[in-house]
């Protein structure tokens, strides 16, 4: 593989999957003592999509397959896979390898990220690191999740909450960056406000714990990702924030001050698909031609942790 240097990266194509089944708050009602204005006014969801046959790293691939298509980008060009996933119950080979082996890609490097809900963030950042550095010239960076395999149906704080599915990017070097500096970290000592823990875990969380932690303390670092890429929150034409909570998306949103910006509320459709969830948002954004090519779009995961990481991407 001989690679150049480039002075950074940007998205060339996106790519989203999610199962066909759909579970309505109607129908889950009948799995848990709930009802469809509860959950909506609780978290604004009406629908989560939920794998059957579909593994990890079939919606992974899936993705990827879509992804590459619309950059025009060919599998064996590929020189680097990442996915952020914190679901996946095959463990070696990693889901990365599994999705190049599924895509016929050869010779590239493959690994898995979990940082849970802002996995698709870091993956995306380590994935432009590379490209910089000179170590890739093309990757694929992917978010997949089937969070359904670790609920409770009958615990309602989490299983009106999650959904399955993934989304993925194309990274291409440029020397007319399109991808910001990221802004990352997090607050380990809470981190096990949301936990999959031990052999045969299940989904649990202290969600007034993560409410009150993601409507405080993520608009600041918002900022600092905008501040980083050179430009104010008002110039935004897009934001996409994990899709956690539709009260927690409108939070962020109205103290960011991103006034002009198509805000992505994939949740209401979607439900929380953890990492996979910015990156799907992201693509109907631009599959719906809301937001223009070339327009700056604030990215922004938070979540199991607990952890952060956002940056600005310029809009394919």
């Amino acid at each position: 593989m001989t690679v150049r240097t480039w002075q950074g990266s940007r998205i060339a194509g996106l790519g989203y999957y999610q199962p066909p089944r759909v579970l309505t708050n109607e129908q889950l009602t009948q799995l848990v003592d709930t009802d469809d204005a509860w959950i909506r006014s609780r978290v604004g969801i009406q629908q989560r999509h939920i794998a059957e046959d579909q593994s990890v790293a079939d919606m992974a691939a899936a993705a990827a397959g879509k992804a590459l298509g619309a950059a025009g980008i060919m599998p064996a060009e590929v020189d680097l896979v990442v996915v952020a996933t914190c679901t996946s119950i095959d463990r070696v080979p990693n889901v990365a390898s599994r999705v190049a082996a599924s895509l016929e890609m050869a010779g590239q490097a493959a690994y898995d990220i979990n940082t849970a809900c802002s996995g698709f963030s870091y993956a995306l950042a380590t994935a432009d690191h590379a490209i910089r550095a000179g170590a890739a010239g093309t990757a694929v960076v992917i978010g997949a999740e089937r969070l359904t395999d670790w609920i409770v149906w009958q615990d309602r704080s989490t299983c009106i909450l999650f959904g399955d599915g993934a989304g993925a990017a194309v990274l291409v070097g440029d020397d007319d960056p399109g991808i910001g500096p990221v802004v990352w970290g997090g607050s380990a000592q809470r981190g096990p406000a949301i936990r999959i823990e031990g052999r045969s875990a299940r989904i649990e969380q202290d969600g007034a714990s993560v409410f009150h932690w993601a409507t405080t303390a993520l608009a600041p670092i918002a900022e600092e990702a905008c501040l980083r890429a050179g430009i104010k929150p008002a110039e935004l034409a897009g934001f996409v924030p994990h899709q956690a909570n539709l009260r927690i998306i409108n939070a962020i949103a109205r103290d960011l001050g991103a006034e002009q910006a198509v805000i992505a509320r994939d949740i209401v459709s979607s439900g929380n698909t953890s990492s996979a969830s910015t990156p799907i948002a992201l693509a109907k954004l631009v599959e719906r031609r809301e937001v223009p090519s070339g327009a700056p779009v604030l990215l922004l995961g938070f979540g199991g942790g607990l952890t952060y990481a956002g940056q600005v991407i310029r809009c394919p």
